[in-house]
Order: C-alpha cells, then structure tokens, then sequence
C-alpha cells in the first residue's frame, strides 16, 4: 500500500531501500539481478559444459565480489559473492547521490 500524503509516493516496505541506496543504487541492484538471472540462463543452456557467463556478474560486482570469490567453490558461494558486492556497490552509489544531491555548501568563512 501506498501513502497518498504529500511526498510520498514510494510503498512503505521500500522506503528503508530508497534510503539506503537510493533510486540509481536500486536500479544498480536490479541490472546486477538480471546479469544473474541471465548468465544462469545461458550456463544451464549450455551444452558443452565451457559457459563463461559467470564471469559477466562478478565483474559488475567487483571488487566486493572478487574478495568474496575465495569462499569454498560452489553455485551459491558464488551468487552469495556476487550479492556481496552488489550490495556494497549499491550502497556506495547511494551514498555518492545523496552527497552529490545535497550540492556544495557555500563556505561561512567567505
């Protein structure tokens, strides 16, 4: 359900992900989302076993996701690797907006 009231035009329930990552790191976490759910696509599809297409997430993830690429090798290491640093990387994208949003105060000193 959505407030009606005057700003707020953002669900309850997502209103605590706005703030921390804001709209440019939500919309960071759906592009890593969907390089997942693709790079899963092909692997499965493919038949020769070579796929390569991990390799897409984590370098969008990176650097979070390499530090994390030392866990034991397995299928959900790697998605909790790439989760890491998708999360990092968006918190810091949201950071980086709001910083960049609230603009350069004038100095009280001049």
């Amino acid at each position: 359900m959505a407030d009606t009231g005057p700003g707020r035009s953002v669900p309850r329930p997502l209103r605590g992900a706005v703030h921390a990552f804001g709209l440019v790191g939500l919309a960071y976490l759906a592009l890593c989302a969907a390089l997942v759910v693709w790079a899963f696509v092909v692997s499965v599809t493919d038949d020769t076993g070579e796929s390569m297409a991990a390799v897409i997430p984590i370098l969008a993830t990176a650097p979070g996701s390499l530090v994390m690429t030392f866990l034991p090798e397995s299928a959900a290491m790697l998605v909790v690797a790439i989760l890491f640093g998708a999360l990092a990387n968006a918190a810091i994208i949201g950071w980086c907006t709001r910083v960049l949003r609230r603009g350069r105060r004038p100095d009280p000193a001049h």
